[in-house]
């Protein structure tokens, strides 16, 4: 089996693939569509970060594609629609760097809080001004967390910790942790917070959610942070209310587009303005990150490959499927009526005794994994192939 890992996946995963007789190709930067289509010619598992976009075009291109890891939380960089089509497993790592995220987001609150750019500036300007103006404590700081999902939720009890009030906002009825309170509108919780932090995810209804009209219902000199896609803001117009000062700072991880590599220059409307922290999306950037992803998407392609696990996946059915002493058959299929007597059928044509057999299903899409003993399989795939229904199809 052949694996490719691209952006720097942490060596934990290479050494874990490499352990089960993977032969790795591990590349340092992102490809584009035309060179990431070259490279996966006889590539079985593929592995990316935040930079390398499988297109549909991509995913066509390589039949013989069994899964693609993303080593990072997001999966909008992944045709989604096109993997499932084409009967290719998706996993992502959405728990592994929240802490790292979380991290980052409070060291920023604080930085901002505190006024640590500008003394950061002026110390390395020679200038020593040991001055309580403008600089604040978190305690008692109201904090509104615009999603409350891993990382919100996470945000939400240390921010707590440090003596935060918190308000989060969010489409689901989400539990709340701690004293965190939970407010029925974005309106209400813009109106109340001193600290704004973003954490939705990438799906399109996301995209420009937060612009000119959400800033001006922003309290007067509030902070306001993004660390989670770049395309749910409105840079312009946060430029505007930074430049005003209706917001007095901001902290910026993600935009709406990143340099491939550092070989690219990054250009922003916000470069040079003394109160915006700007960081090159590196929220779940740390070394106890990217271990825990490396190890964790590695262990996902491995169960995929080994005993058929969709556990997690963010694509297909989801079937845990554990180890087994018999031969095991997973099939995916399009989810119509009569397609698991069909294929019960096939298993007592070729006196397959069923040991144990479990389906799943998510849309239009059935994944049925069956452990079977018995002596006749000449032929048994190739019928398995044939079927109407069938997507895919492996005997592990």
């Amino acid at each position: 089996m052949k694996a490719l890992l691209l952006e720097n996946i942490h060596a934990d995963a290479v050494k874990a693939l490499e352990a089960k007789g993977y032969e790795v190709d591990s590349r340092p930067g992102a490809l584009a569509e035309r060179d990431l289509i070259a490279a996966l010619e006889g590539v079985d598992y593929l592995g990316i970060r935040s930079r390398t976009y499988v297109t549909a075009k991509v995913l066509e291109s390589a039949p013989q594609l069994q899964a693609v890891g993303a080593f990072c939380i997001g999966t909008n960089q992944i045709d989604l629609d096109a993997a499932t089509e084409h009967g290719v497993a998706v996993f992502n790592a959405p728990y592994s760097n929240t802490r790292s995220v979380v991290e980052l987001a409070i060291a920023e609150i604080i930085s901002m809080a505190r006024r640590l750019t500008d003394r950061n500036r002026d110390m390395h300007a020679g200038v020593w001004d040991k001055s309580a103006v403008g600089s604040h404590e978190v305690r008692g700081r109201t904090l509104g967390i615009v999603g409350y999902g891993n990382i919100g939720s996470q945000l939400s009890v240390v921010a707590e910790a440090l003596g935060m009030r918190v308000l989060f906002y969010d489409l689901v009825d989400r539990l709340a942790l701690g004293n965190a309170r939970r407010v029925d509108s974005l309106e209400e919780l813009l109106s109340q917070a001193e600290t704004v932090s973003l954490h939705v995810d990438g799906r399109p209804e996301n995209k420009a959610m937060f612009g000119a009209e959400q800033f001006a219902q922003m309290r007067p000199r509030s902070l306001f942070l993004n660390l989670c896609r770049g395309a749910v803001v409105d840079l312009d117009a946060l430029y505007d209310n930074l430049v005003s000062g209706h917001v007095a700072g901001a902290a910026i991880d993600v935009f709406p587009t990143e340099p491939k590599s550092k070989d690219e220059p990054f250009v922003s409307k916000l470069q040079g303005l003394s109160n915006v922290i700007l960081t090159p999306h590196v929220g779940g950037s740390t070394q106890e990150a990217q271990v825990d992803i490396g190890r964790f998407v590695a262990g996902k392609l491995l169960d995929y490959e080994n005993l058929g696990s969709t556990a997690m996946s963010v694509n297909l059915p989801e079937v845990p499927a554990g180890p087994t002493t018999t031969a095991r058959i997973v099939h995916l299929h399009h989810n119509v009526p009569g397609v698991l007597a069909r294929l019960n059928q096939l298993f007592a044509t070729h006196d397959m005794n069923i040991g144990s057999q479990t389906l799943a299903t998510r849309g239009h899409l059935g994944y049925v994994v069956t452990d079977v003993s018995g002596e006749k399989y000449d032929g048994l795939l190739a019928e398995l192939e044939a079927l109407d229904e069938t997507v895919r199809v492996r005997v592990l």
